[in-house]
């Protein structure tokens, strides 16, 4: 097991953002999550990666016990998260952006990061055109590309996804969900949140759904597609 998350209780305040879910994690999947906005989905992500304090429950990661470790610790072991937002570097260019994937690494100045920057390159070609171009000059979509693309710089065991389709064209949403597949064919597993259910539930091996916080349904991505009352809530009855 890669991750386990169990009986996970987050709170804003006095507000319940989070109220006793549980999921795993096996190494090689694609898991996501799915559900309306306000559902938890960023909520549990940012929990996962260390950005939001835990009030109740464990996450493991490989077995070990990460529930209060600091979010800057996480990488290390091989968590690394694109988040909502993409959160590009905009001063800097692409290349250097990338390489702020690397700093946790201890092989940062390692021929390993050539190589994993050319991985990079070959996943997104994009950004390889676009090196020595600053972040904040680039379209949302190469954005996204970019902070995926420092994600995996990190070298991750676990890549958390939050909403990578947002605000894209459909003919891009296509080519992102076509290169987190290959992510993973690749060998990374891949913890996925997002709104594009279809596409997502498409591409997942597990999901689960979240309501108001709690994990309502689970089961295999063709099963909760496949399920007349998934569809009906967010697949606008069809996939």
């Amino acid at each position: 097991m890669l991750l386990e998350v169990d009986d996970l209780c987050v709170n804003y305040g006095r507000i319940e953002a989070i109220r006793n879910i549980s999921f795993t994690i096996d190494e090689g999947e694609i898991v996501t999550l799915i559900g309306a906005n306000g559902a938890g989905k960023t909520t549990t992500m940012k929990t996962v990666s260390g950005l939001r304090p835990v009030r109740q429950g464990t996450i493991k990661f490989q077995g070990q016990d990460i529930t209060a470790m600091p979010p800057h610790e996480r990488p290390v072991l091989g968590i690394a998260q694109s988040p909502e937002g993409r959160g590009c570097f905009i001063g800097m260019t692409v290349q250097e952006n990338l390489d702020m994937g690397a700093y946790a690494r201890p092989d940062r100045k390692s021929p390993k990061i050539g190589q994993d920057r050319d991985r990079v390159f070959g996943l997104f070609p994009r950004l390889a055109e676009r090196r020595t171009q600053v972040a904040g000059t680039m379209s949302g979509g190469e954005q996204q590309m970019l902070a995926m693309g420092r994600a995996l710089m990190a070298n991750p065991k676990l890549l958390l996804l939050d909403e990578p389709s947002m605000g894209l064209a459909p003919k891009l949403i296509q080519q992102i969900f076509d290169i987190i597949t290959e992510i993973n064919n690749q060998g990374t597993t891949v913890l996925l949140v997002e709104q594009n259910a279809a596409q997502a539930l498409k591409r997942a091996d597990r999901a689960y759904i979240l309501e108001t916080g709690e994990i309502v349904r689970e089961g295999s991505g063709k099963e909760l597609a496949n399920d007349p009352a998934v569809k009906a809530a967010y697949l606008g009855g069809d996939v």
